[in-house]
């Protein structure tokens, strides 16, 4: 069963992000729906009867958690979007960040330092499902530093292409857009 991307153009005409930069993230996120299909028919052909795998197959499977993880990550991302940025529409993950950070704002205040910190990736507000914690990440890449076993709850995209064509080098501009935007409910769902 093959991928689909997923149509997210309800988001288009938010503000703070122009229409040429949603446009143009949407189609880098087809690229990876597209680019995650074609692997994994790459790589049940190359799979081995039996034996050790071939490099072929071994660098196929590598590139797939690339692929796939900038598939995933694009889609919660996009859907924790367009929410007009009320944390009172998630009272429940609003009470858990206070728990867990002190005060929503305080836990505000590291998500957005994690986010102005120099190089690209994703920042994200994970849940530990068996301690209940909430913990933000930085992810440098795609395919790794991801907590094993955990949510992704808010996912907030640092990469160039999240931000520079409207802000060039004005992360933090780009990161109170985001903000001003966060779908809670969302996140909430995710919780």
């Amino acid at each position: 069963m093959a991928y689909a991307a997923v149509d997210y153009s309800s988001l288009l005409g938010m503000p703070g992000f122009s229409d040429g930069l949603l446009k143009n993230h949407f189609t880098l996120y087809r690229g990876y729906v597209a680019n995650t299909n074609k692997l994994l028919e790459r790589i049940s052909a190359a799979a081995p009867a039996e034996g050790a795998p071939s490099p072929e197959f071994s660098e196929l499977k590598r590139r797939l958690g690339w692929e796939f993880n900038g598939m995933r990550l694009h889609e919660l991302y996009f859907e924790n979007l367009g929410g007009g940025g009320s944390p009172e529409k998630a009272a429940g993950l609003g009470k858990a960040i206070a728990a867990d950070f002190g005060s929503l704002e305080a836990w505000q205040k590291e998500f957005k330092a994690i986010g102005m910190m120099r190089g690209i990736g994703w920042v994200v507000l994970y849940k530990d499902p068996r301690s209940g914690r909430l913990i933000n990440f930085w992810v440098n890449e795609h395919d790794v530093s991801h907590p094993a076993g955990c949510t992704p709850v808010v996912v907030m995209d640092v990469f160039e292409h999240a931000y520079m064509p409207d802000y060039g080098l004005k992360r933090a501009d780009y990161i109170e857009a985001f903000f001003k935007n966060l779908n809670w409910e969302a996140a909430n769902s995710r919780a």
